[in-house]
Formats: C-alpha cells, sequence, structure tokens
C-alpha cells in the first residue's frame, strides 16, 4: 500500500514525496480513506505511529476542495486542540509541509508567549488553528477569535489533557462549536473518563485501534540498570562514555530533578539542556532545537514537556527515573525506534522503583533484560524492597569502582 493508493490528491503527494515518504503507517492507511469520507474517527494510538499526518493529511484535501469552490474569506473551518506547546508547534509544521504546494493558512496559539502576535495572525485570516486549551479560551473571552464556523474539530492527545487537568476546559471549548461538524478523537490510551468524552462528541465513529499501549515496538532493544540512588548519575556517565551514542534524550520524573541532572552532566563535560514546564517558551524551544541539530548531546525532559518531541533517528532513551504510570513506560521508549528505525532505551531502576518496575512489565507483558555488566550493579529483594545483606561486598565494589 502506498499513498497515492488511498486517494490522496497530487499535490499533497508531491509534498509527500518531496519528504520520502511513500508508504503510509498503519493508522494512516486506516483513517485517511475514513476522515477524507468526512466520518467522525475514535482512534488509539501510541506515540510515534504516524497519527499527526493520519489527520493532516484528510484535513488538508478537504479544505483545499472545499475552498478551491467557494473561495470564502478565510476563517478558522479546523480547530485541533492539543495539551503541550511542543505539540502544537510540532502539529503545525507537519500542516506547512504536507500542505506546502496548497493555498491554506494554519496558525498556532499557546500560552507562555505575547499573545499579540497570536492576535494579529488571527485578524488577518488562517484556515487551520492549532491550539492549546488555556490561550485558546483566553483569546475566545476577549473576543479576539471564534470557532463557530469550524467543519472539523480533532481533539489530539486526548489521555494527556486528561492528565494534565485540561478536561473542563475542552468541554468548555466544544460548547462553542457547532454540533454539526466532523470530530476526531485521537489518544494512546482509552480509560473510562476519555470514553465518556468520546461517547458525548462523536457521532457514530468508525474506531481504529494500532498498536495498542501495553505493547513496545520490536525495534527497540530495552535493558534494566539496577543501581543505588546516588549511583545513578554516575551509572548515566559511565554509560554515556559510549561514543556511539551520539544523542539521548534522558527522562526525569520531575523539573528540579532536570534541572539538577543537567548540572551534573555539564560538570562531567557533556553538552545538555533540560525541557520542562518551568522553562519559557524560547527556552524550551532552542533546547529542542539544539538537540535536533546535535548541538547539545543530551536533552533531559519531564514526560508532559517531552510528550511533543519528535526527533528523527533517536537512537537512545534513557529511563534516569522511572515514570509512576505503567503506559508513560511505553510512551518514553516510543521516542525512539520510529518509522523501522533500531532504537535503544536503558531503565534506572533503584530500590524504592521496584514497585513500578513490576506493574510496567505486568503491562507490556516481558521481562526487561537485566544488564550486570557494569560498576554499579545492585542487588534488590523486589519483594521486601530491602537490599539482601550478601549484597555489601557488591556494593563496595561498585563503589571502589567509581572512585577508579
Amino acid at each position: 500500500m502506498q499513498f497515492k493508493n488511498l486517494g490522496i490528491i497530487e499535490p499533497i503527494l508531491s509534498a509527500l514525496s518531496a519528504e520520502g515518504y511513500t508508504q503510509p503507517t498503519p493508522i494512516q492507511q486506516q483513517s485517511i480513506p475514513i476522515l477524507l469520507e468526512g466520518k467522525d474517527l475514535l482512534a488509539c494510538a501510541q506515540t510515534g505511529t504516524g497519527k499527526t499526518a493520519a489527520f493532516a493529511i484528510p484535513i488538508l484535501q478537504l479544505l483545499h476542495q472545499k475552498t478551491s469552490v467557494t473561495q470564502n474569506k478565510r476563517i478558522i473551518k479546523t480547530l485541533i486542540l492539543t495539551p503541550t506547546r511542543e505539540l502544537a508547534i510540532q502539529i503545525q509544521e507537519s500542516f506547512e509541509t504536507y500542505g506546502k504546494n496548497l493555498s491554506i493558512k494554519s496558525l498556532v496559539i499557546f500560552g507562555g508567549v505575547n499573545q499579540n502576535p497570536q492576535v494579529e495572525a488571527i485578524r488577518k485570516g488562517v484556515d487551520i488553528l492549532i491550539a492549546t486549551p488555556g490561550r485558546l479560551l483566553d483569546l475566545i473571552q476577549q473576543g479576539y477569535l471564534h470557532i463557530n464556523q469550524i467543519n472539523t474539530f480533532v481533539l489530539d492527545e486526548a489521555d494527556r489533557m486528561l492528565d494534565m487537568g485540561f478536561v473542563n476546559d475542552v468541554k468548555k471549548i466544544i460548547t462553542k462549536i457547532p454540533e454539526n461538524r466532523q470530530t476526531l478523537l485521537f489518544s494512546a490510551t482509552m480509560p473510562k473518563e476519555i470514553m465518556h468524552l468520546a461517547n458525548s462528541i462523536l457521532k457514530n465513529p468508525l474506531t481504529v485501534e494500532v498498536t495498542p499501549v501495553s505493547s513496545t515496538a520490536d525495534t527497540i532493544q530495552q535493558a534494566l540498570y539496577y543501581v543505588s540512588k546516588e549511583n545513578k548519575k554516575d551509572l548515566l556517565h559511565y554509560i554515556l562514555q559510549d561514543k556511539n551514542i551520539e544523542t539521548a534524550l534522558v527522562f526525569t520524573r520531575t523539573k528540579h530533578g532536570a534541572d539538577k541532572l543537567v548540572k551534573q552532566l555539564l560538570k562531567f563535560g557533556i553538552t545538555a539542556q533540560a525541557i520542562h514546564g518551568n522553562k519559557t517558551q524560547n527556552a524550551r524551544q532552542a533546547a529542542l532545537q539544539n538537540f535536533k541539530n546535535r548541538k547539545t548531546r543530551i536533552l533531559v525532559a519531564t514526560d508532559i514537556a517531552a510528550r511533543g518531541i519528535d526527533v528523527e533517528e533517536l537512537s537512545h532513551v534513557i529511563n534516569f527515573e522511572i515514570p509512576e504510570i505503567p503506559e508513560t513506560y511505553v510512551h518514553r521508549i516510543g521516542r525512539t525506534g520510529r518509522a523501522g528505525n533500531n532504537g535503544i532505551a536503558y531503565t534506572f531502576c533503584e530500590q524504592e522503583e521496584t514497585s513500578d518496575l513490576q506493574n510496567i512489565q505486568k503491562l507490556i507483558g516481558k521481562k526487561i533484560p537485566v544488564q550486570e555488566s557494569h560498576p554499579y550493579h545492585e542487588v534488590f529483594d523486589t519483594i521486601t524492597k530491602r537490599k539482601p545483606k550478601q549484597n555489601q561486598p557488591q556494593r563496595r565494589f561498585a563503589r571502589q569502582g567509581q572512585r577508579n
């Protein structure tokens, strides 16, 4: 199956070809024909499956076909709601890439920056608006934009919307858009709350489910490192001595932890930057761009800030701290091993994280292979969470290796 077999118009096919895209991913292959028919869609697809193109391509095509006939003044015809600034920006970049041969204008708006340039762009007219909930509601309340004439509404990363407490904002926004519309809901997981929301906003939707969240891609090689909390930074330094690791995305649980780890890596002489919610938008975008351009070797991120990160051919993901939510592990390591490429995911596990590890392994249905051939290896009793006494000599050896 190729894109040309999906009924996609030539201007979009040319744009896809220029990017080297010929074969659609499963989510694209299943979703595009449904959306081109104007039907509602409920899609469950984890990160890295190509879902942005799955909705961007048909939206662009339908808009082009309608605009070429009516030639109306530019009004917001499509609204895409997404939880983070990074993801919103990347979605808009995708629309620009796939629609570069079309006369369709898109705009991204988000909080944390001066609203005046966004307001001016809205006044000039846009066809597609990509927005985060807070800034969208703010500009609506100020009277700067109206969403009462949209034809297509996309709710992206619905489960992350729920995690970040945006559900009430989403419901407010839905009351302001026409009932007669095409609605698309994409989510990596389908908890009960998301299903309730889907049932309330979708009309006779078709369902597409690709690569359930409980699975990890076969192209990702996973490895588990048991290590004491105090030795984690040294283990990371030890691993990064491998020059084959040109870049790596490292996950921490907290913003403070991300900043602290960056300082430690810089002391080791390793270029690193952090990306999280406390950083300004400019700082976050600069850090991401430096990482993409390989000016920065290590990008340390929290889960929410990293949800929209899309880096081509990212080879390594490192879980410096294990996430408390098992599905988050799948999302994290899904940043690598994309589009058929191979990837490597390392996970550091300290004593207090063993129960979280067990939940992850239960979810993915397999044990993560343990890597013992490193100087900081620890042995934990995962039931009592107490270190066996016989492990004490090994701990002394580990610390001796650290000093050497």
